[in-house]
């Protein structure tokens, strides 16, 4: 079975959802293997707040990063879109500015 990954276009998709919101200017997204993260702060010292792990090739896993910036998976599974609106309704707190 081929390995799965979060493609380009997905990565996209993200940026454009936090560009509709914003309230949530200080995000941004970036793509390694089959996950894209939202993290917030210097390009260097990155703060996590959430990712969307890929499980199949429809289908993402919500995880939120801890105070520590340790991954919590969360009940989440849907579509990258659907994810990113489960996201904000549900753990609107994830996104939050931090320092």
């Amino acid at each position: 079975m081929p390995k799965l990954v979060a493609e380009p276009a997905d990565l996209d998709s993200v940026v454009h959802w936090i560009r509709r919101h914003p309230e949530l200017a200080h995000l941004r997204a970036k793509r390694r293997a089959d996950v894209i993260t939202i993290v917030s702060g210097p390009e260097d010292d990155a703060i996590p707040h959430a990712r969307l792990r890929r499980s199949t090739k429809q289908w993402w896993n919500l995880e939120l990063a801890d105070h520590a910036g340790r991954w919590e998976p969360t009940h989440v599974r849907a579509s990258i879109l659907a994810t990113l609106e489960e996201l904000a309704n549900e753990f609107p707190w994830a996104l939050t500015p931090r320092e």
